[in-house]
């Protein structure tokens, strides 16, 4: 073994003991190389040292010169904290090697003439709108291509010249649309003057309505193209215009389902220290954590936290689905964590008795049961796993 990693070794089996908590390995240069996450750090750590040459944590061990770590009250802290120590610094081989393949986001882009496309994580810089997390990727390639057909949005690359009919052009001049779907009026051609901004925004602004559960333009353009195929005697045409009404139909049912579920993850939830570490209270807003503190002790502390809650409830807020990168998410990433620890819902208590008179207890039971059933659902998606889209649970090594 090489000195050097014998020397980290040692350092680890002397300080590091069995406690949750999180651990940064660093390169030569001290650069971040990755973050990960462990109910025992100690075991977590050695492992490393044991690994097989060609896994990931034998080539992130191989590259590290210093290794820190540091404690927390519990698994779940270890996890908030490894979320936003990977979303501020982006390590290296947690960009690389993190993913979760079993979801997709629909993508709405903030360009001047925006686009909806299937991505497979939210990234960026607050560049853009995100909606799911959705299984099946080819599920929803389908419908983006459907609703960029219905609406006449454009599917073209980001760099693509564009030209609006309201774009001041010193010499005027008569253009092509570029691509087929232009020349066969499935989009309104904003490369070559075919339609102004506001009109193009318009139909941007129908889109993530009905991606926010709040309209349903597609679906009725969509029916009335069906009912006119049918008319004209164009079965085969008409049989496929409903199979994509019925996609399309799973689909919005499954963003009123996800719309719940934010709403259901609005609630207090109280997380017990583990091998000595302070209990602690976490307020959630539709899935993001709004407020973390000491889980109160006395009545005055308690009061203190109702007063709290009800002020992070009274400031006004969109219902919308639509999420920035990193909303989305901390959303998945709470989301997943009740899914695969259903006992924590136990508690969890809905914000809605918190900051009102109290709820009695069969109501909160309900309220908990009726969580647990949407994220099942949740998970599983508008048609389930598809095939070739095995679910993976992502984790630190």
């Amino acid at each position: 073994m090489d000195p050097r990693v014998t020397g980290l070794l040692n350092h680890v089996r002397a300080q590091a003991e069995n406690r949750p908590g999180v651990y940064r390995m660093f390169g030569p240069a001290g650069e971040l190389l990755y973050v990960g996450k462990s109910v025992r750090v100690r075991t977590r750590l050695l492992s490393y040292f044991r690994a097989d040459e060609g896994e990931k944590a034998a080539e992130i061990i191989a590259q590290a010169h210093r290794v820190e770590w540091e404690y927390t009250a519990s698994e779940f802290a270890a996890l908030l904290h490894e979320f936003r120590l990977i979303k501020s610094h982006r390590p290296l081989y947690n960009v690389e090697h993190k993913k979760d393949r079993a979801h997709c986001f629909l993508q709405l882009t903030r360009e001047a003439v925006p686009r909806l496309r299937v991505v497979g994580q939210p990234g960026g810089g607050g560049s853009a709108e995100y909606f799911g997390p959705f299984h099946g990727r080819h599920t929803m390639a389908d419908v983006v291509r459907a609703v960029n057909d219905l609406l006449e949005l454009r599917d073209c690359p980001s760099d693509t010249p564009m030209r609006l009919a309201d774009q001041f052009q010193l010499f005027p001049m008569k253009d092509d649309p570029r691509c087929m779907r232009g020349q066969t009026a499935r989009c309104l051609s904003p490369c070559a003057g075919g339609c102004t901004q506001a009109e193009y925004l318009e139909r941007v602004a129908l889109a993530r309505a009905f991606l926010n559960g709040g309209s349903d333009r597609p679906l009725v353009i969509l029916r009335e193209r069906m009912a006119m195929a049918a008319r004209r005697l164009q079965f085969e045409y008409a049989a496929e215009l409903r199979d994509r009404a019925e996609r399309l139909e799973r689909v919005r049912s499954w963003i009123v389902e996800l719309g719940q579920t934010l709403r259901r993850l609005s609630l207090v939830y109280t997380v017990r220290g583990q091998l000595g570490g302070e209990d602690r209270t976490y307020v959630l807003r539709r899935g993001r954590i709004r407020a973390e503190v000491p889980a109160p002790q006395t009545s005055e502390e308690l009061s203190a936290l109702e007063a709290r809650v009800r002020d992070i409830f009274a400031m006004p807020e969109p219902e919308a689905i639509g999420l920035r990168a990193q909303e989305a998410q901390e959303v998945m990433l709470i989301a997943k964590w009740f899914r695969l620890h259903p006992e924590e819902l136990e508690g969890t208590v809905p914000a809605s008795a918190r900051t009102g008179d109290g709820a009695a207890s069969e109501e909160v039971a309900e309220a908990r049961v009726a969580l647990a059933r949407t994220l099942e659902r949740t998970v599983e998606g508008p048609g389930g796993v598809e095939e070739g889209e095995a679910v993976e649970e992502s984790g630190s090594v």
